[in-house]
């Protein structure tokens, strides 16, 4: 992510209010808002990201006005990111909701919705049988938008509902790892590596890697770890295991994030650009 002369984030500079505090201001493309706590905090960051979203909001809006036909698939995209039914989403589940929309909407954002049938949908997911992960995302994410659309009276029924979705190649899910594999990569990581440190990290806090990442010494309380989950907006108080705390122990005490890229950013913030 890149900083301003002033050390913040970019679109962000010091500005007194009326009342002459100082303060952090926020402001790209119709979006103004100040940003409370310390910069580069946890919080200051849910804040920063919350305010891109809405810049991003407000610019595909504006695209939206430009290349919506009434009663097509693009006006009911733009219907949906609306509703209070994609607004109550996480910010992170809204933003990935989004992106797959987008792309979806590019190629046939033109097409009137009532001519959608359950061919075409086959036809589209088909498409991507090679992957079929994405193929059933972008099927589960139109399952959803169909929905809306039947909900809002744009069609009369949801075409995507009874077409079938494709096995995984991964179908047996995802390897846990033995404890002699832990102790395997353990040997290969010593403490205070990169690799030991986010395997601890996941192995006894349990928690998402949007989350791992988003640990620094900040949410360190006594002997506990304090988060906020990115997706469920959940307060945990997760006590620090043992071998965590060694882990911890050995890493630098001046990152605002356990985990930095090779370059001295946090992959967090990476990610927000």
């Amino acid at each position: 992510m890149l900083r301003t002369k002033s050390g913040l984030p970019k679109h962000c500079t010091y500005q007194s209010d009326r009342y002459g505090n100082r303060r952090v201001r926020f402001r790209r493309r119709g979006v103004s808002v100040y940003l409370t706590g310390i910069p580069w905090s946890d919080d200051f960051m849910r804040q920063y990201a919350a305010a891109l979203e809405r810049e991003d909001e407000n610019r595909a809006q504006v695209g939206a006005l430009k290349r919506t036909l009434p009663g097509s698939f693009s006006a009911l995209c733009v219907s949906y990111y609306g509703s209070p039914e994609f607004r109550s989403l996480a910010a992170i589940t809204q933003r990935v909701r989004r992106n797959m929309l987008e792309r979806f909407r590019a190629e046939h954002g033109h097409r009137p919705l009532k001519d959608l049938q359950r061919a075409h949908i086959r036809s589209i997911i088909g498409a991507k049988a090679d992957t079929p992960e994405a193929a059933n995302n972008l099927l589960k994410t139109l399952r959803v938008l169909l929905n809306y659309a039947v909900e809002i009276g744009m069609i009369a029924s949801n075409p995507a509902l009874r077409v079938k979705s494709y096995r995984s190649r991964n179908s047996e899910g995802y390897h846990t790892w033995s404890e002699d594999e832990i102790a395997q990569f353990e040997a290969r990581h010593p403490l205070g590596s990169k690799a030991r440190l986010a395997l601890a990290l996941a192995l006894y806090t349990g928690q998402r890697r949007g989350d791992i990442v988003r640990m620094g010494w900040q949410n360190v309380k006594g002997e506990r770890i304090s988060v906020r989950q990115q997706k469920t907006g959940a307060m945990l108080a997760i006590p620090i295991h043992a071998e965590l705390a060694r882990a911890l122990a050995a890493a630098p005490k001046a990152n605002l994030t356990f985990l930095m890229t090779d370059h001295g950013a946090s992959f967090h913030c990476r990610r927000l650009r």
